[in-house]
């Protein structure tokens, strides 16, 4: 809901527990007034009309004040615009006119010396609020082209408190997603990626509390999270008046994005802002609830079980040999097997044959069709892994076009994993990637591409092109474009994103894939820390996890049970990736039970409300699903020191008036005992895991 005041120039957006509040003044600066729990346009008058602060010498009355703050000005601050030609840098605005409806408000401003527009995008989803600006260069077609140096998405201000905590996802490949807190002091903290896409080691995303005081269940959280997946660059700044201000958007840097010519214009991605008095597990199934509403496709439909060939096989694939592991995997339950990489042009390692999207003569001498139509007659469906953007020195693509892949005239071609960078800006290469996985997707009945992303940019240029500064955005846009236009033709076709695990997680992916890679690490134990810092934003419904063997040979040799790895792996979308060959009938008879009860627990953990009863900090840790009547319990416990019994979980969003059955011993628990003293779990020892259901009666 929107409400503007009497004069036009304050407008309140409102959900259903938090309100934001802007006001324009006489001088047409945009200002902002509250960002909180729910007010009434009364209360937002009220906070317009309080007096401004007072003077302070060497100090901006702006500062810390405005929604966008621009270059140029009475200004110190940040900037989230910055443009210039060769002769004018910066902006001065007029407010031109707003428009609003029941959820949308947009703010217009004009520059006179650039002939540039400014809009300011406001959206209300739930409680919720999407920010994004829109550039439109107005000017006669004879003016010169505006040069956009930097245009963020929004800046979001906290009201002032005595101190801040900070909470951020971080990491490095293998070790993706885990969650940091600290005290925020004066000046700024920047994180971001420098690397062409999100990054393994900063999700786009950060929380602050208040006094460090919020817990998993109570408190005030205030939370951004950037919808895009290339560069980009998120700075929370402390202002010497202790005002916060967290600016995000595209790019790493202020070296130039775009060249803005007459009649163009460009928008910012998202960048969507959360307020929850619900601690950080409330502020979580906000984040969750938004998701699945507004952001991911079909997310009403839950993620099959599949199976992925590669840790059983590598690049050592065979026809016959796939249809051996597609028999045990359908014998076991899965829904969807997946060929991973290998089956492709010369591609008999990371050598060869990126770039050659089509089956490999040797191996799939009929094509994919066979396999694919043998495995739907198992009862499932039919997946491949690609890497489009991605192209080997050693490939017919790079061999007829080695003018196709980022680079420097008179450099080295930077290569990592052997392969190279193709520059999806080019038109041309948009084409080729198109044409060739339309013809993939329609020479078989495939049904699932798991799209991978192995190669940060380095050598990031553009031979030719007048402003090769555009590639870095432009290269996200095309993949969209790429990925919109493939699911468009291929409605059935599901999506996953992967980038050498979780290196292009983001709300702007997210709207185009229908499941995540969160790791390339399948440690069952490693594991528990990457999801808990996931779901801090993003919800199970896409969180892909599967079970692998035991030792992890990949990552640490770690020794585990099937029954760790797989209550560790059906806490999201459940996934199966060892070596089927070389398990026992009896490991396989007891990995089709596992199946089975996550198929009975599927929709409750894909589609219900999330708590983390205990983190994974070393002995229990736990995480509760709730949907309806149906409460269901992952426990894990690493290890039992000194013999003494784990505690009792404390479980959430119970009715204390209610009775709970637990499924699994029959037991009849009262639902205000189970929220104020627990439910034991029963595990023992190190490494033990139990999946407890709970229904009402």
């Amino acid at each position: 809901m929107i409400e503007i005041g009497a004069d036009g120039r304050t407008w309140l957006l409102s959900g259903p527990g938090s309100s934001y509040a802007l006001r324009l003044t006489d001088r047409d600066e945009l200002l902002h007034l509250h960002w909180g729990p729910r007010i009434t346009l009364a209360d937002a008058e009220a906070l317009a009309a309080e007096p401004p602060a007072p003077y302070w010498p060497f100090e901006s009355p702006l500062d810390g004040h405005e929604e966008y703050p621009v270059e140029g000005g009475p200004r110190f601050v940040r900037p989230a615009l910055s443009v210039r030609t060769d002769e004018v840098r910066g902006t001065e605005w007029r407010y031109r006119n707003a428009a609003a409806d029941d959820d949308e408000l947009q703010v217009h401003f004009f520059d006179e010396v650039h002939h540039l527009q400014l809009t300011l995008v406001y959206r209300m989803r739930d409680d919720v609020v999407e920010r994004s600006a829109i550039l439109i260069h107005q000017g006669p077609a004879d003016a010169p082209a505006l040069e956009v140096l930097r245009a963020d998405s929004a800046t979001w201000t906290l009201p002032v408190r005595d101190r801040w905590r900070l909470s951020q996802l971080h990491g490095r490949w293998a070790a993706e997603s885990r969650l940091g807190r600290s005290e925020l002091t004066y000046g700024e903290k920047i994180i971001g990626s420098r690397r062409g896409h999100t990054g393994h080691q900063h999700l786009p995303w950060v929380a602050l509390d208040a006094e460090g005081a919020a817990t998993e269940e109570s408190g005030e959280v205030y939370s951004c999270a950037l919808a895009w997946s290339g560069s980009w660059r998120i700075a929370v700044q402390q202002l010497p008046d202790g005002i916060v201000q967290i600016t995000g958007g595209t790019g790493h840097d202020d070296s130039g994005q775009a060249l803005l010519k007459p009649g163009v214009a460009i928008a910012t991605p998202v960048f969507a802002g959360l307020w929850s008095d619900g601690g950080f597990g409330g502020t979580s199934r906000a984040w969750h609830t938004y998701q699945r509403k507004y952001v991911i496709p079909d997310a009403a439909q839950d993620r099959p079980v599949l199976y992925n060939s590669w840790e059983a096989t590598n690049f050592g694939i065979s026809e016959d040999q796939q249809r051996a592991l597609a028999r045990r995997a359908a014998d076991m339950g899965v829904e969807l097997f997946v060929v991973d990489d290998g089956w492709f042009g010369a591609r008999t390692s990371d050598r060869a044959g990126l770039g050659d999207w089509t089956p490999n003569p040797d191996r799939f001498p009929h094509g994919l069709k066979p396999l694919a139509d043998d495995v739907h007659a198992l009862g499932m469906r039919f997946g491949i892994w690609v890497e489009p953007e991605m192209v080997n020195a050693d490939s017919d693509l790079y061999r007829a076009h080695p003018d196709w892949v980022q680079h420097f005239p008179g450099r080295t071609r930077t290569e990592f994993r052997n392969q190279l960078v193709l520059n999806l800006a080019r038109e041309d290469v948009q084409q080729y990637l198109w044409e060739q996985l339309d013809t993939l997707l329609g020479s078989a009945p495939i049904d699932y591409v798991k799209w991978d992303f192995n190669r940060c940019f380095t050598d990031a240029g553009w031979p030719g092109e007048p402003y090769p500064q555009r590639l870095w955005n432009a290269h996200v846009h095309a993949l969209y474009g790429l990925l919109d236009r493939l699911r468009a033709a291929h409605p059935g076709v599901a999506f996953e994103s992967c980038s050498g695990g979780g290196g292009r997680i983001d709300l702007g992916i997210m709207a185009r894939t229908d499941q995540v890679w969160t790791s390339d690490n399948t440690d069952p134990l490693d594991r528990l820390a990457i999801q808990h810092g996931f779901t801090q934003v993003h919800p199970a419904r896409v969180m892909a996890a599967w079970v692998t063997d035991s030792p992890n040979v990949q990552l640490n040799d770690r020794v585990s049970s099937l029954r760790f790895r797989f209550v560790s792996a059906m806490a999201g979308v459940l996934g199966v990736g060892g070596d089927l060959t070389e398990w026992s009938d009896e490991e396989l008879a007891e990995a089709r039970q596992w199946v089975d009860l996550y198929k009975d627990i599927r929709p409750v953990v894909q589609r219900g409300d999330l708590y983390r009863l205990r983190a994974p900090e070393g002995g229990l840790s736990a995480v509760q699903y709730v949907l309806g009547d149906e409460t269901f319990v992952l426990a894990w416990l690493q290890a039992q020191h000194y013999g003494e019994a784990p505690p009792a979980v404390r479980l959430r969003e119970l009715d204390p008036a209610g009775s709970y059955e637990c499924l699994e011993t029959g037991t009849v628990h009262r639902g205000a005992v189970l929220l104020h003293h627990g439910l034991r779990t029963g595990l023992h020892g190190d490494l033990d895991a139990a999946v407890l259901r709970l229904r009402r009666i």
